[in-house]
């Protein structure tokens, strides 16, 4: 009597290989099991055989990116570990744009997402916090990193406003405008800034 299981010829990498390939050409709405099974020359039918649903084949292309992070850096303090993890994530996040909307319906870890997370509490073991506070400080990470992943909008222009009736937004700009307060940081320092802050807020 034969097993069900899947028709030989592909492999779930492969698949992956694709749909990953073509989120990143089109982004994610055109990542349908009939698109991938075109470029594959198959039945979209037979892909089922592999993922039994299109999240669960997000699930894995989620994982299959989160794998591109290079080797995890060593760091004496935790929060400076945990700080060049999250800027090696923001690189991933930046090559596959797709990924800020795909990791929001994640529902299971594969093994480079457990990896990671198994990594971020063991930099965080040196910490005398609670496990709530640590698991919400590996999520912050990776909000943020979804954050500053996004295009960054233009600088604001108030050219036209009258800012009379904004006597501290007028404040302000008085003040930046005669030098009375340091330039904005460049995102990179912001990102870090934000961060650390984030971070030794809740493990304090």
């Amino acid at each position: 009597m034969g097993t069900r299981g899947p028709v030989p010829g592909f492999s779930r990498e492969q698949i992956v290989t694709v749909a990953v390939a073509l989120a990143d050409a089109e982004g994610l709405p055109a990542v349908s099991m009939r698109a991938i099974a075109g470029t594959l020359g198959t039945g979209a039918g037979s892909l089922y055989r592999y993922f039994p649903s299109r999240d669960a084949l997000l699930d894995r292309m989620a994982d299959a990116v989160i794998g591109e992070i290079p080797p995890f850096p060593a760091a004496a303090d935790p929060i400076d570990a945990l700080l060049q993890v999250a800027r090696r994530q923001l690189t991933v996040y930046k090559r596959h744009p797709w990924l800020i909307e795909a990791i929001q319906h994640v529902q299971s870890l594969g093994p480079h997402g457990l990896a990671y997370f198994d990594h971020c509490l063991g930099a965080l073991a040196p910490i005398q916090a609670t496990t709530t506070a640590k698991f919400e400080a590996v999520a912050m990470i990776t909000g943020v990193v979804a954050m500053f992943a996004r295009p960054q909008p233009a600088g604001l222009s108030f050219a036209g406003v009258d800012l009379a009736r904004y006597p501290n937004l007028a404040a302000a700009i008085q003040e930046a405008s005669a030098g009375a307060i340091t330039p904005p940081p460049d995102v990179p320092d912001l990102f870090e800034r934000t961060l650390r802050s984030l971070l030794s807020g809740l493990l304090a």
